[in-house]
């Protein structure tokens, strides 16, 4: 019998991936609120960024991949004297970012943090500006930053609206890698063709697996997973802009594609056109570094501080009513190893509330995590879904991030049912949380930086005007050490 030969005629590139083309390379963005929540987001990163300078373990994996290595003229990484290639710059960036959890957020039935993109936006623009500057060609400017960002925002976070990647064990930083792929080789100069073609590579790659983020396996990784997604989303642009070719159905391929292989043959949903939704809805965490799914827990801890400080040894039980992504993910018993599994663990975020009435990164070292409180409130407390907690979380009206707690005493009397159902860095708290992210960027960039250098990136930050009139070279020169 003779075998079927495969009919090798290529297709049209999948439409999944010429809509981000199109998206990137067309679209123009008129948003006041947009470009407003992009120069907080930017702020708010780069605050993130110089606070986990404080932490060795992101510390060590900082600089050039062989040490000593120099590269003249190259990407300044924020709070080091570091000068690195383009590729390693992003992931600098892009991990000093993420290292504590403490950045933007975004949650559907895919999770994610969109200014993760920021790692490889920045070091694309430092690079780019640089030898434009140096040929005497015309300059980046930070408002093309923040177009980058708010372009990066709504690729990440529009697939994340109906397409859950953990729901068949990938990692939500497939979503980094690909926005910034897409943004990067615009900044690049790309054409259409060669974003669709960055955009395939992406799709061709293996994906990470979820599971440094789960019991038993949480880890470091979880802290450098965007930095690395980043990073190959400006490796995978720098190299379609030296003629790598494309794959135009490497989603949609039988057998082969991303959807058969894994996907489970379903193709992506999409539940809006990409514009300037996900930037001007994104969550902010202003109070404390927490997974998102806990913040509001917190919020619920913090509160009721006060009612159990003096009568830890009376409780019987606690009660946290929260929504069905944070049953799934964060939702965890017995030891926890590492400051990545305490601070993906409502129990233990939940526990610090209620026992010192704050949460700081530094909650999540050895030297507190020892206290013996902290588990024997662990071993107390029953975690729940809440129906209406789960489909207001989804509903794109609301998008809450709801939980409750309540404190039960062995002599029956009990604390009132707290409730927070939308954080402080909501959309619909925005008021209430802007003055509190500025003094959170400012606080953070004191962490690392002098005084005087400090007031001068604020005072820029806050002139938008001034701070997107600025090139890039000159704004990532006042951010080094």
């Amino acid at each position: 019998m003779t075998a079927t030969a495969d009919l090798n005629i290529r297709p049209e590139p999948d439409r999944e991936m010429t809509e981000i083309a199109d998206y990137v390379a067309d679209f123009v963005i008129e948003s006041d609120e947009a470009f407003e929540t992009a120069r907080y987001s930017l702020m708010d990163s780069l605050g993130c960024a110089m606070l986990a300078l404080r932490y060795p373990e992101c510390a060590k994996l900082l600089g050039p991949v062989v040490p000593g290595t120099a590269v003249p003229g190259g990407v300044r990484v924020p709070g080091t004297q570091f000068e690195l290639d383009p590729v390693k710059a992003a992931f600098d960036i892009g991990t000093l970012i993420r290292w504590l959890d403490f950045n933007d957020t975004w949650l559907a039935a895919e999770w994610g943090h969109p200014s993760d993109n920021l790692g490889g936006i920045l070091a694309a623009a430092d690079f780019v500006n640089r030898r434009r500057c140096a040929s005497g060609k015309g300059p980046l400017t930070m408002r093309e930053v923040l177009t980058a960002m708010i372009k990066a925002h709504e690729i990440q976070g529009v697939m994340a609206l109906e397409n859950g990647f953990n729901r068949v064990g990938l990692d939500h930083v497939v979503l980094v890698k690909l926005a910034t792929a897409a943004v990067v080789t615009h900044l690049l100069g790309g054409s259409k063709e060669e974003i669709v073609n960055a955009v395939s590579l992406v799709w061709t790659d293996g994906q990470s697996l979820r599971t440094y983020r789960h019991a038993p396996n949480t880890g470091t990784r979880k802290s450098w997973a965007a930095g690395d997604a980043t990073s190959r989303g400006v490796r995978l642009a720098l190299m379609t802009m030296r003629g790598e070719m494309g794959y135009p159905s490497a989603l949609s391929a039988k057998t082969w594609g991303f959807y058969d292989v894994s996907f489970m043959g379903e193709r992506f949903k999409f539940q809006r056109p990409y514009g300037c939704y996900v930037m001007g809805n994104v969550l902010f965490k202003i109070s404390f570094p927490a997974e998102f799914h806990a913040q509001t827990a917190v919020e619920c801890a913090l509160q009721l501080h006060g009612r159990v400080k003096g009568r830890l040894d009376e409780i019987e039980r606690i009660v946290i009513a929260t929504q069905e992504s944070a049953v799934r993910i964060i939702n965890k018993t017995g030891p926890l190893y590492n400051p990545a599994d305490r601070d993906h663990c409502i129990q233990y975020m939940t526990a610090i509330g209620l026992i010192f009435g704050e949460l700081t990164a530094d909650h999540y070292e050895d030297v507190v995590a020892t206290d013996p409180r902290i588990d024997a409130l662990r071993e107390k407390m029953e975690v729940n879904e809440d129906l209406r907690y789960s489909r207001d979380y989804l509903d794109p009206e609301k998008r809450s991030i709801a939980n409750a707690v309540q404190v039960f005493f062995k002599d029956g009397s009990s604390t009132e049912k707290v409730e927070v159902e939308y954080p402080i860095g909501h959309r619909r708290r925005r008021n209430e949380g802007i003055p509190l992210l500025v003094e959170k960027c400012k606080r953070n960039l004191a962490a690392r930086l002098p005084t005087g250098q400090v007031a001068a990136i604020m005072e820029l930050c806050l002139d938008r005007q001034r701070l997107e009139g600025t090139l890039v070279d000159e704004f990532m020169g006042m951010l080094v050490m």
